[in-house]
């Protein structure tokens, strides 16, 4: 390791020092080491000169620099966004970098899922993340997720509360129709979503039931531009449940809905479970 980078290192650790200016006016590009990668580092951030050309030959010199000591930094198990933009759709580690770049580097933990689960509702983007749980996910992780992604609407459910992708959509559009015709559930749309899963006017029980548990998998429904939800997914990727929504919900949803066999034949549907929770969430006033 050289000596101008070991001291850009030291800086980093020891100094709060603004960076991002610094790399727009020297040209330097700034990486971002997430998950693993910052304990191999014993950073979470390293701006460096802008003498590599391609992600495959930034990540040849960031091998060279790391300290012996640290954990070993795995370069065929990781996911890379340029300035938020997962590398897979650009040219992979044969993406050319430029000056002021920002390039963000995370660890595969559980492999991860490709498969996106993106739908249209009420003319606005959304996108489902069936998301595995990881120690690392502590309480105040879905507010983070929020001050971080603050242009995306961000609700995280139990994921026993789906049933399908188009059971979803009726909720969403549900409560998209009741943002517009402000008759929402409550002031903001995030709660009102909660509200609807759960069938219940009541917050806390809303909460108590249908909310994120510690320690479980979960369910994270965003909403916003599709950019947004590109940088989202390349943040929540590598937890992803690579066989998403797979879980079979029914048994439990006519137990926690008091949905008898009689009902279910009186509804003629494709889903007449799905339908009678629907409705439920429909007539809350």
């Amino acid at each position: 390791m050289n000596q101008r980078v070991k001291l850009w290192i030291l800086l980093q650790q020891n100094y709060k020092i603004n960076f991002e200016l610094i790399s727009q006016v020297n040209g330097l590009i700034t990486v971002k080491l997430m998950g693993g990668a910052k304990k191999s580092f014993s950073t979470d951030k390293i701006v460096l000169e802008k003498n590599a050309s391609t992600i495959n030959e930034l990540i040849s010199h960031l091998t060279e620099i790391k300290p012996k000591d640290t954990l070993e930094f795995d370069t065929n198990n990781l996911l890379i966004a340029v300035n938020g933009i997962d590398s897979s759709a650009l040219q992979g580690y044969d993406t050319k970098l430029n000056s002021d770049d920002e390039i963000s580097i995370i660890p595969i933990i559980h492999g991860g899922s490709s498969h996106r689960i993106q739908f249209s509702v009420a003319q606005s983007n959304v996108e489902l993340f069936d998301i595995l749980f990881d120690k690392q996910f502590h309480r105040d992780f879905l507010d983070e997720l929020r001050n971080k992604h603050k242009q995306l609407i961000i609700q995280a459910i139990n994921p026993q509360f789906l049933l399908s992708v188009q059971h979803a959509k009726k909720i969403l559009a549900i409560s998209l129709h009741a943002k517009k015709t402000k008759t929402m559930l409550s002031k903001k749309i995030e709660t009102d979503i909660l509200l609807r899963f759960a069938a219940t006017t009541q917050i806390s029980a809303a909460i108590k039931v249908v909310g994120r548990k510690m320690n479980m998998d979960y369910l994270v429904i965003a909403m916003g531009k599709k950019s947004s939800l590109n940088r989202l997914y390349f943040e929540l990727k590598p937890f992803l449940n690579p066989k998403p929504l797979s879980r079979n919900n029914h048994p439990f949803l006519k137990r926690q809905f008091n949905v008898s066999k009689n009902q279910l034949s009186v509804v003629q549907s494709k889903d007449s479970l799905e339908d009678i929770i629907v409705e439920k969430a429909t007539v809350l006033v």
